[in-house]
């Protein structure tokens, strides 16, 4: 396809063990190609490529992937899969052992978001937690 996007990620040597570890992580994910300056891999069936470009550039949360979540079970998956060797931070954000950051979240939290009648105590409520809790959500 013509004027494809997809992301870039600049690792340290890294890349071929990053797409290893994502690809063991997400469904309907594959190394489509690898040199030992580039590798070309799926995730969900998105194209992304992760570049061995040295320690020049690193990560930051500034850039981030969100991963939508139906159930609880999801984010709990996704939470201890990427975060395995990383840090957890506040409100579903995680660093994963490469330091690319990812936002574990439910998919009703925009919604729950919206309704002007609860937004201010479900944003009080995902201020106080590490990885998200469904039912304190819905209960906020």
């Amino acid at each position: 396809m013509a004027n494809q996007l997809y992301p870039c990620l600049w690792y340290d040597g890294q890349a071929k063990e990053a797409a290893i570890f994502y690809c063991s992580i997400f469904p309907n994910s594959k190394i489509i190609s690898e040199n030992p300056m580039v590798v070309v891999f799926e995730l969900n069936n998105k194209k992304f490529m992760g570049l061995n470009g040295g320690p020049l550039y690193k990560f930051s949360p500034a850039t981030s992937f969100v991963i939508e979540c139906e159930t609880q079970n999801e984010i709990d998956y996704y939470w201890e899969k990427l975060g395995d060797g990383g840090i957890f931070n506040q409100c579903g954000w995680l660093d994963d052992k490469f330091g690319v950051s990812w936002q574990v979240v439910p998919t009703i939290l925009g919604e729950l978001m919206n309704d002007s009648t609860k937004s201010k105590k479900v944003i009080d409520a995902f201020m106080q937690m590490k990885k998200f809790d469904i039912e304190k959500l819905l209960n906020a």
